[in-house]
């Protein structure tokens, strides 16, 4: 059997993977995960249960700051790789372990889905030994990558291995009462966010304003909330959002991962932001599930907002089931991948 280091340093990622690794795990291998100081990571590994290594916390934004976490992370990753000698580490967007993978003689499986992270991308893809896609994907591919018909988001979110539980949505925040529109916003410190403004104040409280004559509104937000927003944030537990999130009447935000959540989830959605993501243009072309709106201003979002509220839950299910029929199991998938690139 083999020894598989998953390098987890994002919540989107602790999703994406916790699946992957029971299956992993049941089929003999020998699991170390890495991780890292970013919002809610570490705490959804500890909810999950997942034994993990912290190696650094997320900078603060801005070049400068990327780069040395950049320098202290593959550091840090290189002493684990030289104690653990893995058969092959994995991770999204996988720059650490692409570079850290070259230097050691280790195959690197990256998984991704972000065009626009050019900086990242650029500082990856020639280094790992393999970079899998959703067939979506619209950026550029070195020679050692492959497609699949699929999204990030169905590794755990996929009927096979998420079921919504609507008494813990409940608990968590949904309105029993009248329908529940769940509104995200981003810091935009990211690498791939690097000269990338989103929402201003004033258009959130619009949007709140116009959601809460409709139903109940939910707020998700990387940074602190004004004071007269707080009463929407969201004070459920990180664990149990994606509960919430598959009862919402409509998700309207800046992310286009927990976008496509919604989506594979069967709830429409508006991403809002100036720069586009290729799964999102697949879900809105393909499936009619989501909508990109780039003009970020009161009118294109509330426009956007009633033309969907047009739209009847039994056409968004068949949508819906059009999705879920073309795509594969992603968790055997990458499962297999990883297991492949380990005997090479």
């Amino acid at each position: 059997m083999s020894r598989i280091l998953i390098d987890i340093c994002h919540p989107a990622h602790v999703h994406f993977f916790k699946n992957t690794i029971s299956v992993l795990k049941e089929r003999g291998h020998e699991i170390l995960v890495t991780s890292r100081e970013k919002e809610v990571t570490v705490k959804l590994l500890e909810d999950m249960d997942v034994p993990h290594y912290v190696l650094s916390t997320a900078s603060k934004g801005g070049v400068v700051g990327m780069l040395k976490e950049l320098i202290t992370r593959n550091f840090a990753l290189y002493k684990v790789n030289r104690r653990f000698k893995p058969d092959v580490m994995s991770a999204i967007g996988g720059i650490f372990v692409a570079q850290v993978g070259r230097i050691t003689n280790t195959s690197s499986v990256v998984f991704y889905d972000t065009e626009n992270a050019t900086l990242q991308n650029a500082l990856t893809y020639p280094f790992a030994s393999i970079v899998s896609v959703p067939r979506s994907y619209e950026g550029w591919l070195p020679k050692r990558s492959e497609r699949y018909n699929g999204y990030h988001e169905l590794s755990y979110l996929h009927p096979d291995y998420f079921k919504p539980k609507y008494a813990e949505a409940v608990v968590n925040g949904l309105s029993q009462s009248e329908e529940t529109f769940l509104v995200r916003v981003v810091s935009w410190n990211a690498n791939h966010d690097l000269n990338e403004k989103g929402w201003s104040i004033e258009l959130l409280r619009s949007v709140v304003s116009f959601l809460g004559m409709k139903g109940k509104v939910i707020v998700s937000s990387e940074a602190p909330l004004p004071d007269d927003l707080l009463p929407y944030s969201y004070k459920g537990s990180p664990s149990s959002l994606h509960h919430v999130m598959a009862f919402c009447r409509l998700y309207v935000g800046e992310s286009a991962t927990m976008a496509s959540e919604s989506v594979v989830l069967g709830v429409p959605a508006i991403y809002a932001a100036h720069t586009g993501r290729g799964y999102c243009n697949e879900q809105e072309s393909l499936y009619g599930l989501l909508q990109n709106v780039k003009d970020l201003s009161e009118k294109a979002l509330i426009d956007s907002i009633m033309a969907w509220l047009l739209v009847s839950p039994e056409e968004i299910l068949s949508r819906h089931k059009a999705l879920m029929d073309d795509t594969i199991n992603v968790v055997e998938y990458s499962a297999n991948l990883i297991e492949r690139m380990a005997v090479k």
